[in-house]
Parts: structure tokens; sequence; C-alpha cells
């Protein structure tokens, strides 16, 4: 029988029962690749239900650094007998089945590799306490892979002792479980796998962490004091992650004062309605949630647009409609957070692509919020948010100052003969805002939802309700100015062929583009990071014959804010689209393209 021989390259996949305790083991397995210098990937596929179900947990290494989800099994970690026939599927010819054969099980099929780990046995022989025999059963088969895939053991037991910091008592019978699996490996699975982990030097400078945490590190170096949130899965670890960073960073080391406030809500909307309070009154504020909280915030949001409070909003998106599909990636919220709310109304995006931007853009949202007095979206999705990445190490510069816009201060105020909270002074869109008792006569106004002049007085003026209406659709519409613009991948040929993308698809964007190279089917493409969009993206449009636009929904919901926002002809857009809760593929991308060009040959443009 053949066997898949690979360094450093190859897809493992481990089947489980959700609460089990088998993330954790899982997940050391992937840093241990990590800490040999060998880039990762990992990605848990988790069920919506607390135990009892099918989980999966799938790790991509390779040398290369393509690090986007591939398709297919090179090793698959069969613990749940419940799903078996689905895991045994989806390996490769070639490729390995590690099972707990304290029962014996046929898997029908003569192309793989099937190798046989008494790991329930062996742990009833070692261990009196049925809970340790359940849980150890995880470290076992990763004692196992140590051994079989030549990985040091000692990097595991150093990641046991670094995991059961503090709780030492638990880190000799872990560093059991793991030399039970190791030893049984070494004595019988010789030359058994000729899939091999070779040390390397290639994650030099990089760290592996999920969107959510790094986010929650860059609200508290971008000045958030407030967060208030309604748990929400996949967003509750971002408020959880701030809150551990600023346990961190913002207690006083002389009183013990915790200098920031971090409330949990009765619902979504509250948990809004509670950070633009605090907005309004000079905090630096945010909310985290996913598509069914962003619905619920509508009537808030369009409160912050008209009465231009900033307010910075983290949406981390997942499968929908309604419940649909909580613990599934999708970018499905793009129309949604573009125009929340009722009325006239149109908000910044911006969208990071990792966790290394995932921090970057949310300490640069509160900047662009107070800029702009009004809500900003940050779209992630679970993706990104809920499982690590290999990113470089993020820096941040600590001499950094915050850009909190245009607010006026009591000598400001002392030169103003009236204070026009909704006054255009400037033409470009934004007024000039006070702080609550900036000043002790003037300068204090009543933020309005409701019709109002310049002056923050109510009316019923239909003229300068229009007036105002339109005096922030231009701060909205100049707003690309302030926001991150889109980075281009352009192929030195210049095809006449261009890619439209954001987000979580850039991960597997760069390996798409190589193979449609390697297929004489060079493209260029460009990732959106902000919206409104930037006259970069309409220029990159003009500039080639057809534009495929890549995303993770249904509706093609990137293109329909291309169309609604510009003079674009519709039929040169082609959509690309995935929405089966699962991180895009690069086969997929470049599969998809290749099949609408055919045998198309493409032509190089000429570009200054």
């Amino acid at each position: 029988m053949s066997k898949i021989r690979s360094v450093n390259d190859f897809v493992i996949k481990f089947a489980n029962v959700n609460g089990s305790g088998s993330a954790s083991a899982n997940q050391m397995f992937a840093k241990g690749v990590f800490r040999h210098g060998v880039p990762v990937s990992p990605k848990n596929i988790f069920p919506s239900n607390i135990q009892g179900l099918p989980t999966w947990f799938e790790v991509r290494v390779n040398d290369k650094g393509y690090l986007g989800r591939k398709a297919g099994v090179d090793i698959a970690v069969t613990m749940n007998p419940q799903s078996y026939n689905k895991d045994i599927a989806e390996v490769n010819p070639g490729g390995y089945v590690l099972y707990d054969s304290s029962w014996k099980r046929n898997f029908n099929r003569d192309d793989i590799n099937v190798i046989e780990l008494p790991i329930t046995s062996l742990c009833i022989a070692e261990f009196t306490n049925p809970k340790q025999r359940q849980l150890f059963k995880n470290l076992v088969y990763v004692g196992a892979l140590s051994f079989m895939l030549d990985i040091p053991k000692s990097i595991y037991v150093k990641l046991i002792k670094e995991q059961f910091r503090g709780k030492e008592k638990l880190i000799d019978p872990n560093v059991k479980a793991l030399n039970i699996g190791y030893n049984y490996a070494r004595k019988h699975f010789k030359d058994i796998c000729n899939i091999k982990v070779k040390k390397a030097n290639l994650t030099k400078n990089k760290i592996l962490i999920n969107g959510n945490e790094a986010a929650g590190l860059g609200c508290v170096f971008g000045g958030a004091t407030v967060c208030a949130w309604y748990p929400i899965t996949p967003s509750t670890s971002l408020a959880e992650g701030f809150t551990k960073y600023c346990n961190q960073f913002r207690v006083d080391p002389e009183t013990g004062k915790h200098n920031f406030a971090i409330v949990q809500a009765e619902d979504e909307l509250a948990s809004l309605g509670m950070a633009i309070g605090a907005n309004w009154n000079g905090a630096r504020a945010f909310t985290a949630t996913s598509g069914p909280g962003i619905s619920l915030m509508n009537e808030f949001i369009g409160l912050a647009y008209f009465a231009e409070v900033p307010v910075v909003i983290f949406d981390i998106q997942r499968g929908g409609p309604s419940t649909g599909m909580p613990t599934r990636t999708q970018q499905s919220d793009l129309i949604s957070c573009a125009y929340a709310s009722h009325g006239d109304t149109k908000h910044p995006m911006i969208f990071p692509a990792d966790p290394k931007e995932c921090f970057e853009f949310a300490s640069m949202a509160f900047d662009l919020a107070d800029r702009l007095q009004t809500p900003l979206f940050v779209l992630s999705d679970l993706d990104i948010g809920m499982n690590d990445w290999m990113v470089p190490e993020l820096t941040m510069n600590n001499s950094k100052t915050f850009d909190r816009g245009k607010v006026l201060d009591a000598q400001a105020l002392d030169s103003i003969e009236k204070f026009g909270r909704y006054e255009d002074v400037d033409g470009d869109g934004i007024p000039y805002r006070t702080y609550p008792g900036a000043h002790p006569e003037k300068g204090s106004y009543f933020t309005r939802g409701s019709s109002h002049d310049a002056f923050a007085a109510y009316t019923e003026d239909g003229v300068v309700n229009a007036e105002n209406l339109a005096r922030i659709g231009k701060k909205i519409d100049l707003s690309p100015k302030y926001l991150p613009k889109a980075i281009a991948k352009q192929d030195r040929n210049f095809s006449e062929i261009g890619i439209l993308y954001f987000g979580s698809t850039e991960v597997a964007m760069q390996e798409s583009l190589d193979l449609l190279a390697k297929d004489k089917k060079p493209c260029d493409a460009l990732r959106i990071r902000s919206f409104p969009f930037g006259e970069e993206i309409w220029d990159f449009i003009d500039a080639h014959k057809t534009i495929f636009v890549v995303e993770q929904n249904r509706d093609a919901q990137l293109k329909t804010l291309i169309l609604a926002e510009g003079k674009t002809n519709h039929k040169k857009l082609k959509s690309v689209l995935c929405f089966d809760g699962s991180p895009i593929t690069a086969n997929f991308i470049s599969n998809s393209i290749k099949k609408y060009l055919g045998n198309k040959k493409l032509k190089k443009v000429a570009r200054k």
C-alpha cells in the first residue's frame, strides 16, 4: 500500500466529541509544530452545543507559508465513532488514520494506512480517575504523533509546564499521559508514517494569536477605557481579551484603582446605548457583537449616526441568517452594517485580514470614529476571531498620540461668540464638538436624534433638516481619505483579469494567485480594506476587462456594494462565492476562476 511522503507540508485533522477537552490538546499539537520552526494554521470546527456533538480541529502545516485552509486530509486522528464515515472519506489516498483501537474497527478502505493505538485501554491501565481517563486520551495521541512525526517530545513537555504554570500538581499526570502515547508509538510505530516535521527557522519573530485577543489588546492601545457588551458567539472572547489586558495595563500600580469600566449589559441594544453614552462623555468606548446583535442595535446605530456621537462596533461575523450557524464563519454582514438603521444612513467599515490587522485596526478605529464623529464598524469574522493565526509580532509606537478630532476646549470656546454643534465651519462636513462640562457657559448642548439645526435646536423645517443630512452625507463620502487604503497584489505582467476581495480571504488569495499563474492564467488582485470605497477601487476596476469579486457569502454583498456605490458595468463583475461556513480555500478560488476563463488566453496589459 502506498504511503504519503511529505516533510513540513500536510493537513492533519482531529475528530473528537465536543466537551471532551480535546481542543487544548489539539492546539498544543499545533503549537509544538510552530515551536519546531514550521508554519501552522489551526482551525477549530466546533458545534454550537456545549457537549456531545462531533467537533473537528484541522491543522495545516506548510513551509511555503500557504496557511489558508486546504481540502483533503493527510492524517486523520479519529476519536469519535459517530463521525467515522465522514472522517475516513476525507483522507487522501495513501494517507493515515490513527484511531482508538481499544475497540477494533474496519474502515473499508484499502488505499489508506490504519494505525491502531489502544488509547482507552492505555488510560484505564494507568489512571484510576474516570475524568482523568477521558481528558488524558487527548495527550496520549499527541505523544504518539510526537514520535511518529519526529517532533521532539521535550517541546510538548515544556508546553504542558507553561499551560499549567501555577497549577503544578497537574503537570506530572499530563506529562505521564504524553509519555504513554510516545512510548507506545516508539515501541510499535517505527517507520509507520512517512510524513515528518523537520526543524526549520520559519517562525522567527512570528506569534500564534487569534483575532479577538489581538483586537482586545488593540483597543487598549487605542485608548479605549469602556467596553459594554452582551455575550454572543463569536465575539465574546474579544470583550474577555480587553478585560484581561485592562487588568494588566489599566490598573494604577500605586492605588490599585481600575482605570476602565466593563459592563455586561442585559442585551445588545443596551450595550450599544452604554457605549454611545460613554463616548458622548469623552471616553473611548466600544461594543463587540455578531450579526444578530447588529440587527438588535439598529435603533441606537441610527441615533449615533444622526447625533454624531463616535462609537466603535466590532462585528465578528458568523453564519446566518437568524441564529444560522453560530460557530461557522461567513462574511455576510456587509450590507447590514454599511446601511444599518432606518432612513438615509451609511457607515464607515474597516476589514482586517488577520489578527495583526485586528490589533492595528482596533487601535486605529477609535481615532477614525472620533475624527468622523460617527459609528465605525470593524468587520472581522469567526475564522479570524477565534482561530490562532501565525502573524508577525505585534508592535505599537508608544509615542503615538490619539486623534480626538474636532474637540473644543474652554479656551477655544471663549473665542467663539456662539457655538454651533452641527455647524460645518471648515467645509468638510465634520462639525466641532465639546465634552460635557468643558465650559461653564458655552458648549453645553443636547444631543439630538430628532431633526435639528446647526445649533442642536429642534426643528421641523424640512429644508434645514435636508441641509443637515447632506452635510452628514458629505463627511461620510469624504471619509476614505482617513480609512485604510486597498492593497494591490498585481502580477508583474499586468493581467486583463482582476480580483477584488477582503478580510480573511487574504490567507488563501496568494496561494490561489500562484495556482492561477502556474496554469498560465495570471491575475491582478486588490484587497479592499475599508468602505466607503476609495478611488483606488474604481481605478482598479477601470483598468481590467473582467473583475472577479471573491467573498464568503451567498448574496455577493461586496459586489452589491460596489454596484450601489459606483458607476460600474455589472456585466464586468463576476462573483466567486463560498458560504458553506468553512474558510475559503485557494483551490476553490482558482478553480472557480479557471472554470469561467476556460481555455481563454490572457493578454498582457500595458499600464503606467
